[in-house]
C-alpha cells in the first residue's frame, strides 16, 4: 500500500512561532512561510527544549542555502550577510528556488517518490518488528519504562497528528539513546545496536536576536573558501541513502554538520489520510563510529591518564537541569580570567559566537538541550540569558575578564555554602557529611537563584566602552553580594539545628568554611 503525500513540511503548518508585537500571523507556519516572514516572527516557540534546538539546526541550513551564505569562495561573507540583514528580509527568489528544487523531498510520508522527509524507506524491509508511536514520542513512556509527561499504554496507543510527531523525528536524529533498539537486517544478519546522537546528553548555545531574521544570520557559521554546495550536502539533497554498512559521511561544510550528523534512522507509518502516525521503525543509521563536531557547543579538554601516559580528552559540555545559564556564560568567552590558567580542564568556546557578534552585539544566549545518558532521560533544559550579550566581542576583552570573574565568585561562595551545610550536619549527628539529608538541597535551593539575580544586575553594569581595565568589576563589592547571599542561606537552612547546644556549636564551628577560598586545580 502507498503511503500518502498529504504533508509537505514547507506549505503545512506545523511550526509554533511567537510573532513581533506590532506583526500578526497565525500560530503555526510551514518552512516556506517561516523563511519568508522571519523578519516579523520574534523566535520559535516550541515547548520542547531539544526539539527546537534540532529545527535550529535545519533552519541554518535552509538559511544559508537561500541567501547563498553556505560558500565564500570572495571572503565576503560577512558583508554578504550584513547586507541581507539591512534588506530586513531573507532574498524571496531564493526562498521559491529552493522550495522548487526540493519541495518532493519534504512530504512527511511519501509513497510516490520514495524519499520521506528525514526518513530511511528502506526499514520497510530491513526490519521486520516495528517500535511502535510510544518510543518515537519521547515525552512518553515506553515498554516498562515510568510515565514522564504523560500516562500510554503500549497495548493502546495514541496515535500522534503528523505536526506533532515532526519534532519527536528531529530529536531522535540529534539525541537519539544508544544501545539496544529495534533490529535491522545487514546482509543477512540481525543487529540492534545503536550509536548515541551527536546532541546526546549535551547543551548547546545560541545566538538570539531582536526577530527570528536576526537569530537565523547570526546563528550562521561561516564556511571555508574551499567549502561547495554540491559537495556539502543535507541528506535530502543526496541522490541516494547512505551505505549504512560503511561508515558515517563526514561533513566538509556548515550544512553537514548541522543535518547529516544522526546515527539513527526512522521510518514512518501514517494513517490512510495522512492525519497521524500510526506506527515507527527506529533503528540504527551505521555501524560504525564517525566524526562530529558542533559549532553550538561548549567543548572542554581534560588530561586523563591512559596507558600510554597522558592523553588529552575533548567533551562537550552536559546539559544539567539543576544548572543555570549563568554559570555556564564564562564558557562563552573568548577571553578568560588570569587564574583560570592552569585548571585541568580548560574550556573551548562554542565557534558561532566569534561571528555572532561581527553581525550585531544586541543578542541574547538561548540554551537549549536534554539531560539525559544511556540509560534514562531526565528533563529538557532551556535558558535566555537576560541581557544582551555583546562582551563576546574580542573587543571587550577586559569586561570578558570580568565577566568570567563575576562568575566565579557566585559559584564559590555556592560551594564554600554546600561545604558549610554538610560540615555542620556532620558535626550535629557525626555522619558522613556527603549524607546531608535535606539539608544541602535546601540551601542550594535558596542561594542559587538569589546567586542568579545578583549575577545579572551586577553584569548590566559592567564596561562597554573599554575604558575600564577591570571591566567595570567593583569586585570588593561583588564578593561581599555573594558571600552575604551564602551567609542568609546557611542561618536560614541550619537554624533548626541551633536548637540544642550541640546543634549551636556545630553550626557555628562549620560557619567558617562560607570564607573558605578554594585552591587552584593545577594540570597534573
Amino acid at each position: 500500500m502507498e503511503s500518502p503525500q498529504a504533508m509537505n513540511l514547507f506549505d503545512e503548518p506545523w511550526i509554533p512561532v511567537r510573532w513581533l508585537p506590532d506583526r500578526d500571523g497565525p500560530g503555526h507556519v510551514g518552512l516556506r512561510d517561516l523563511l519568508g516572514r522571519c523578519q516579523d516572527i520574534e523566535a520559535l516557540d516550541i515547548p520542547l527544549a531539544a526539539a527546537q534546538s534540532a529545527l535550529l539546526r535545519v533552519l541554518y541550513a535552509l538559511t544559508a542555502r537561500v541567501t547563498g551564505l553556505d560558500e565564500d569562495p570572495t571572503g565576503d561573507w560577512m558583508k554578504r550577510r550584513a547586507g541581507i540583514l539591512k534588506d530586513s528580509a531573507l532574498p524571496k527568489d531564493g526562498i521559491e528556488d529552493y522550495v522548487s528544487l526540493w519541495h518532493g523531498r519534504f512530504f512527511l510520508f511519501d509513497g510516490v517518490t520514495g524519499r520521506p522527509w528525514l526518513q530511511d524507506p528502506r526499514l520497510a524491509v530491513d526490519c521486520t518488528e516495528s517500535t511502535g508511536v510510544n518510543k518515537l514520542m519521547m515525552t512518553r513512556p515506553s515498554g516498562n519504562n515510568h510515565s514522564w509527561f504523560g500516562h500510554v499504554r503500549d497495548s493502546a496507543p495514541h496515535p500522534p497528528s503528523a505536526d506533532a510527531a515532526v519534532p519527536h523525528l528531529l530529536m531522535w536524529h540529534y539525541y537519539g539513546a544508544p544501545g539496544k533498539c529495534t533490529p535491522r537486517a545487514l546482509h543477512g544478519e540481525r543487529v540492534s545496536e545503536a550509536k548515541r546522537g551527536p546532541l546526546s546528553g549535551s547543551l548547546s548555545y545560541h545566538p538570539e536576536g531582536e526577530s527570528l531574521l536576526v537569530t537565523l544570520l547570526a546563528g550562521l557559521v561561516r564556511p571555508g573558501t574551499e567549502v561547495r554546495r554540491e559537495e556539502d550536502l543535507c541528506p535530502w539533497e543526496r541522490d541516494e541513502p547512505t551505505d549504512p554498512a560503511g561508515a558515517p559521511p563526514v561533513p566538509v561544510g556548515p550544512c553537514g554538520w548541522w543535518t547529516d550528523t544522526s546515527r539513527h534512522a526512522l521510518l514512518l507509518r501514517p494513517d490512510a489520510r495522512g492525519e497521524r502516525v500510526t506506527d515507527a521503525h527506529i533503528t540504527w543509521a551505521y555501524r560504525l563510529p564517525g566524526a562530529f563536531d558542533d559549532p553550538y557547543l561548549i567543548w572542554e579538554h581534560k588530561l586523563v591518564k591512559t596507558e600510554e601516559g597522558q592523553q588529552e580528552v575533548r567533551f562537550a559540555r552536559s546539559a544539567k537541569a539543576n544548572r543555570a545559564l549563568w554559570r555556564d556564560l564564562d564558557g562563552l568567552l573568548r577571553h578568560r580570567p588570569p587564574e583560570a590558567e592552569g585548571e585541568e580542564t580548560t574550556v573551548e568556546p562554542p565557534k558561532v559566537f566569534a561571528t555572532a557578534v561581527e553581525l550585531t552585539e544586541k543578542l541574547r544566549v538561548r540554551a537549549l538541550g536534554f539531560d539525559q545518558d544511556k540509560a534514562k532521560n531526565t528533563q529538557f533544559v532551556s535558558g535566555l540569558t537576560p541581557a544582551t550579550v555583546g562582551h563576546l566581542t574580542d573587543r571587550l576583552a577586559d569586561t570578558q575578564v570580568a565577566v568570567g570573574r563575576l562568575r566565579r565568585l557566585g559559584e564559590r561562595y555556592g560551594e564554600n555554602l554546600t561545604d558549610a551545610v554538610r560540615e555542620a550536619w556532620a558535626l550535629y549527628t557525626g555522619g558522613d557529611p556527603k549524607q546531608a539529608g535535606k539539608l544541602v538541597p535546601q540551601a542550594e535551593a535558596l542561594y542559587w537563584p538569589a546567586a542568579e539575580r545578583e549575577f545579572w544586575a551586577r553584569f548590566d553594569l559592567l564596561d562597554r566602552t573599554e575604558q575600564d581595565p577591570d571591566g567595570g568589576l567593583d569586585i570588593r563589592a561583588a564578593r561581599n553580594a555573594f558571600l552575604q547571599l551564602a551567609q542568609e542561606t546557611y542561618a536560614r537552612t541550619t537554624d533548626p539545628l541551633t536548637r540544642t547546644v550541640r546543634g549551636n556549636q556545630a553550626v557555628l564551628e562549620a560557619r567558617g568554611l562560607l570564607w573558605k577560598t578554594r585552591p587552584k586545580r593545577k594540570k597534573k
